[in-house]
Order: C-alpha cells, then structure tokens, then sequence
C-alpha cells in the first residue's frame, strides 16, 4: 500500500505486518490459503486414511501403513483454504461521538476496519465492505488483493455520521445475501436493542458463519465523569435532556453493566467473539488480542 490513507497510515500499516487473521470454524473457498476447510483434499494437517480405489495415483499410497498391515490407504488431509471476510461498519450519528478518546468512535471504528481488511488481503485472503445506518447504505464485494482495497479505503474517509443505528436488518440482510462460511466482523457502538442485535447473530450463525463483534465506546459512555446539572444531546434524534449528573451517575453505571452482560452472554450463546474497544486502545493492541 503507498500509506495515503487516512485510516490505514504508513506507520500502522508496518505495525500490522507481525498480525495475522485465522478462524475457528471451517470455512469455504477455491483458492489455497491458511484456513481449514470442511473439504478433503491434499494439503499440510493430516485428517485420516481411506481405502485406494481405482483411479487414484500411485503415488498417493501410504506405504508405510502397507508395510504394517498389507493394505492400500491414502491419507486425507483438512485441505487449507482461503477465507471470506465480511466487515460491517457503523454510520450512524452516534458514532460521531468524542469526549476522552483522541477520535470519534466513527475514526477508530473506520481504522479497525481499514486494518482488518489489509490483514486479510495481506494473507490472500478476500475482505468485503458493508456500510450501514438504519439501513444498508453502501456494499462493495470482496477483494483478495491490496489494490483491490483501494475503493473500500477511499470509501472509509467519505463516510458522513448520520441517522440511527439499524445494525440488526443490516445483519439479517447479509445473512440473506452470503451464502458460503464466511468471517463476518462487526464494528459498532452497539446502540439498538440487544435482544435485536442478537437475533440478526444468530441468523448468521445459523448459517455457518464465524462471528466477530467489535463493540466501540468511548471511555465516557462507560463511565461518565459529569457532575452537578448537565445538558446532554442524544446525538442520533437531537433530544435533550437537562439532569442532575451527580442523582443519577450509579444508576447509569448499573444499566451500563447490565446492557453489556446482555450482550456478552448473547454473543457467547451463538459462538461470537465479542470485544469491548476503548477507543483509546492501540488498534494493532485490539487486533492482537483478538486473534493472538
């Protein structure tokens, strides 16, 4: 990549270049890569044996298992394949949100975005890019190349913040849409009903996909340091609302924590990853810990 990126810099580009990307779940493709398929094939992990039929090479026989037991046998093997991955970026106007991070949550979702794709394409891998408010607002298909990110970088640094969060129809429709396993990583502040949310999850997992959920808040929204009376501006309808910060602080922290144990629990219960993100940790940190 030449590093004219906004979101994927020359220097974060050379810190991603020791991170890699591999999934849990066996995945589908043509090509071969470092992921594990549900297919046979000849590749590197042995699987088992099977009889030689007519047809198959020679050269394919175990001998040493006809040395020990008189029988022909070819090795099958978990053949190693390429890997779709799906990216599902958060527009919404809430993720135009700063208060303690050094970006919006929308500047540091975008960079994770920009360097989960790199990754993938890095590896031969193919990374697609789906943007989203309350609806789909733009999809552009995988590419397994670095030049073929080129578009999907030039579209982060065009994304405009606004209307509301519609993460759930968004997940239903690519459930719809992508028919083989894939990686699908979610990028969000999470900020509709999670029970919602999970329902779209678990449309996907239905499928066969492996899931990754990148929750993005500001250190503010977890635990917001306001004191006596304060004007807030929900930032996705323009409501206001004058309170007394100090009355009601405890129980903002109470409803936090329950709203982020819904999630956690409902994206273990249909095998998603699920990673909070302060949008003050290092992105490459995140990654790390993510697939390391």
């Amino acid at each position: 990549m030449d590093g004219a990126y906004k979101y994927l810099p020359a220097g974060l580009e050379s810190r991603l270049r020791r991170l890699a990307i591999k999934v849990r779940l066996p995945v589908e493709g043509g090509l071969q890569g470092v992921h594990r398929s549900p297919h046979h094939g000849s590749s590197v992990e042995f699987a088992d044996y099977r009889e030689y039929t007519h047809g198959d090479s020679p050269a394919l026989i175990d001998w040493a298992v006809y040395a020990r037991t008189d029988r022909y046998v070819i090795r099958r093997y978990q053949e190693e394949t390429n890997l779709r991955g799906y990216l599902l970026l958060d527009t919404s106007e809430s993720m135009a949100f700063r208060l303690l991070g050094p970006g919006t949550k929308l500047d540091y979702a975008a960079t994770l975005a920009a360097s989960i794709m790199y990754l993938l394409a890095s590896q031969g891998d193919a990374a697609g890019l789906t943007l989203f408010n309350e609806a789909v607002v733009k999809q552009i298909p995988p590419s397994r190349t670095l030049e073929g990110l080129r578009p999907m970088l030039l579209a982060l640094e065009e994304i405009q913040p606004r209307g509301r969060t519609g993460l759930a129809a968004a997940l239903h429709q690519l459930a719809e849409e992508v028919r083989s396993r894939s990686l699908v990583v979610v990028i969000s502040d999470l900020l509709q009903d999670p029970a919602e949310i999970l329902r779209g999850l678990q449309h996907l997992r239905h499928n066969g996909h492996e899931l990754c959920v990148l929750h993005v808040l500001d250190a503010a929204e977890l635990d917001p340091g306001f004191e006596n009376l304060v004007e807030l501006r929900e930032l996705e309808t323009g409501a206001r609302l004058v309170i007394q910060a100090d009355e009601i602080r405890e129980a903002y922290r109470q409803e936090v924590l329950k709203y982020l144990d819904e999630l956690r629990r409902g994206c273990a219960d249909c095998l998603a990853q699920y990673r909070l993100l302060d949008t003050r940790t290092p992105v490459e940190e995140a990654l790390h810990a993510l697939w390391h």
